[in-house]
């Protein structure tokens, strides 16, 4: 998503705000955890994808003509980025590279994703007829409904993307200048820019490979349900701060560029023309030169598992303020 879109967003939601007597807005940075088709660790949760993020959630600015002290049931919109990512070539603290399941196949991505979503609340008040100021604390629930604009990325190369800027992936786990067994070749540290758009590239076969433009089929935007639970704690009238705990479950198995079966060799050759795209998309679509021999087959074919969407975690704390249009006109929504 653009910077204006974004911003488009922004003021769209605040537009909605600033037409009520009354809003709340919190901001809320966290930290996601990605769960997907990449991992070296053995389990649900992989601890080392911990990576950040940042919302904005608007609350309370639906009319309240009867002036309700509190409402179980309400609603709120968000506009967020979370950046989600996994790189298996990383090395993990206290474990051989060797043991590390997934690092001959490679893949790594970062994808920095930008939406806005509507969210069903409810608030688990202890006493619904009592100001929240004077109960102090309380949870709330909420699922709801968004959609993100987000592109994989890796950092694949030195510099620009070429066939003389690449990494070569030993089996000690270093990233070196030449290919493997070659005498000489120096160890280099990868530069940290995610300069190879993933989805501009024939990364996976199937439907649509080997046809003129097929790394280009995916789309960008994703349909996410966010579910969550949290704890607020109001400091003053208008001052809360608080914790959640968000789950978000996407319709799309592509948010990490991984989902099917390698592309074969055929597939990218019909699909580029020039010898350097090919030699390039054989290089991207698998990076260590481990994870497939250009054929479909039993053991070099599978890259992830179709059968599992992509979702992610996002840890946060919020802080939260309540704002009104006319001090003249007192509200007692939400206090």
């Amino acid at each position: 998503m653009t910077r204006s879109t974004t911003l488009l967003l922004a003021i769209a939601f605040a537009s909605v705000a600033t037409a009520q007597r009354h809003v709340e807005i919190g901001v809320a940075p966290g930290v996601t955890h990605y769960y997907g088709d990449l991992g070296n660790i053995d389990g649900p949760v992989q601890w080392n994808s911990a990576r950040p993020g940042m919302q904005i959630t608007f609350r309370d600015f639906l009319n309240n003509k009867k002036r309700y002290v509190t409402r179980s049931l309400t609603t709120e919109a968000r506009i967020s980025w979370f950046r989600i990512g996994y790189d298996e070539t990383d090395p993990i603290k206290g474990v051989e590279v060797k043991d590390l399941k997934n690092y001959k196949r490679g893949l790594s991505f970062r994808n920095d994703l930008v939406g806005a979503s509507g969210h069903l609340v409810l608030n688990a008040y202890r006493e619904p007829y009592t100001p929240l100021f004077q109960q102090r604390f309380f949870m709330y629930f909420h699922i709801g409904l968004g959609i993100y604009h987000g592109r994989p990325k890796a950092d694949l190369f030195r510099g620009d993307v070429d066939p003389a800027n690449q990494y070569y992936f030993w089996e000690d786990g270093t990233v070196r200048d030449a290919p493997r067994k070659t005498p000489g070749a120096n160890i280099i540290e990868r530069d940290g820019k995610y300069e190879t758009d993933l989805y501009s590239w024939l990364t996976e076969g199937g439907e649509g490979a080997g046809e003129a433009k097929g790394g280009q089929r995916f789309s960008p935007w994703h349909v996410g349900i966010p579910m969550g639970a949290g704890l607020r704690v109001m400091a003053t009238r208008k001052l809360s701060v608080g914790i959640e705990y968000c789950y978000l479950m996407f319709m799309s198995d592509m948010l990490d560029d991984v989902s099917d079966r390698y592309a074969t060799y055929d597939e990218i050759d019909a699909t580029y023309t020039s010898v350097r795209d090919q030699t390039l998309a054989r290089y991207i679509s698998d990076p260590t030169g481990w994870g497939t021999d250009g054929e479909i087959s039993i053991r070099t074919s599978n890259r992830g598992n179709p059968g599992l969407l992509d979702s992610f975690s996002y840890f946060s704390m919020e802080v939260s303020y309540k704002f009104k249009r006319s001090p003249a006109r007192r509200s007692y929504m939400s206090l």
